[in-house]
């Protein structure tokens, strides 16, 4: 069975990576399509092949355009080109071409058009709004690409149910729960520049996006401080939003030598590093479906303190402790016997790690995974 999976970006590529190889590893032969690779990318072929299919005209302008307007104008325009007239035999010629993330609706209808026919499509829907109400055009007639797919796979019901409210129909939709992950470990390096804490230290890592509700730790933190507790608060990963009111509230509360920033793309061993020092790891969501940031921390043993939202809402009993989602004074109580207690902090982070280790495998996910793959072309057979 030839698999060609498709992640134009690479969006998720750490969830890319531990697929693909469980694939191959179940006898699939698997081409993981997706940009030229980065500094701060972690992937490493295990079993499968890796194709910079994806971006390769703009990747190669990154460095002289910079992050900004320019070179996200020439990414969608290098993709629109690449979805209407580019080589897509890699892809036709497969069995399976399973798209993990479409970058740009407008575009990738394109692409999809063309394979139509040709051969079977799914798609991992990994959140019913795939882009939190933040796209703008990236996200425009995303709900209208789902209907091309044969099968829509998800991880839990919270998606399975926002699709069915949206029209799909539920027998086109398969769960494929999503297994705990590892980033590439810590090195001596990484390990070197994230300074140790000198109080408990809360986290936050990952893309910094409006609907992660990082504005509403900062503020939980200000309350916090101003009452007195001792603890710093690390923000770590890429920005994708304006990060300096933020960051200037907590100056003029007077409170800026507990913040400790670390604003980038971060390779994985630098965000693993971060875990590592940290004391409690924040999940402050606003809304979500499932989170693979919460999912690639649980063998760290840290205590979680998460929002309702999505996934979290629907976590076992004692596996995180939750506030509401969006309300910055529940999750100041949430984090406040977690400041205030190791032993709190130990019995948490003992649970989160419990909670991991007996989740399923990738493994197991792949072998669901081939399930669908081979319900699909016995149906078109």
């Amino acid at each position: 069975m030839k698999v060609a999976m498709v992640d134009p970006s690479l969006f998720t590529g750490r969830y890319d990576d531990s697929l693909c190889a469980a694939l191959a590893e179940q006898g699939a032969q698997v081409t993981l399509l997706g940009r030229p690779m980065r500094a701060t990318d972690a992937i490493v072929p295990q079993g499968y092949r890796y194709s910079p299919h994806f971006f390769r005209r703009s990747e190669a302008l990154r460095d002289r355009l910079g992050e900004g307007r320019a070179f996200r104008l020439a990414k969608a325009a290098d993709h629109a080109l690449a979805c209407a007239l580019g080589e897509l035999r890699p892809l036709a010629l497969a069995d399976i071409v399973h798209v993990q993330w479409l970058p740009l609706a407008p575009a990738d209808q394109l692409m999809l058009k063309r394979l139509a026919g040709h051969v079977a499509l799914v798609h991992t829907v990994h959140n019913a709004d795939a882009y939190h109400a933040d796209a703008g055009l990236q996200g425009r007639g995303y709900r209208a690409l789902l209907d091309r797919f044969d099968a829509l796979l998800v991880h839990g019901d919270t998606t399975r149910d926002a699709l069915v409210g949206q029209g799909v129909d539920p027998a086109r939709i398969h769960r494929t729960p999503h297994p705990p992950m590892r980033l590439t470990p810590a090195s001596a390096t990484d390990l070197a520049a994230v300074p140790p804490p000198v109080v408990p230290r809360l986290l936050f890592f990952g893309t910094i996006r409006p609907y992660k509700g990082v504005d509403l730790l900062v503020d939980a933190c200000i309350a916090l401080w101003r009452a007195g507790h001792s603890f710093e608060l690390a923000i770590a990963g890429k920005p994708f939003m304006d990060v300096a009111p933020m960051v200037d509230a907590v100056a003029r509360a007077g409170f800026a030598e507990r913040l400790v920033t670390d604003f980038g793309f971060l390779t994985e061993g630098r965000l693993d590093a971060h875990m590592a020092r940290a004391d409690i790891l924040v999940f402050p969501y606003r809304h979500i479906d499932s989170s693979g940031a919460f999912l690639s921390a649980l063998h760290h043993g840290k205590p979680m303190v998460t929002s309702d939202a999505g996934m979290f809402g629907q976590l076992p009993d004692g596996v995180a402790v939750r506030a509401p989602a969006g309300n910055a004074p529940a999750l100041a109580q949430a984090l406040l016997p977690l400041i205030e207690s190791a032993a709190i902090r130990r019995d948490q982070g003992a649970r989160a790690r419990a909670y991991g280790e007996d989740m399923g495998s990738w493994r197991d996910m792949a072998a669901r995974t081939i399930g669908i793959y081979q319900a699909l072309l016995a149906a078109r057979a």
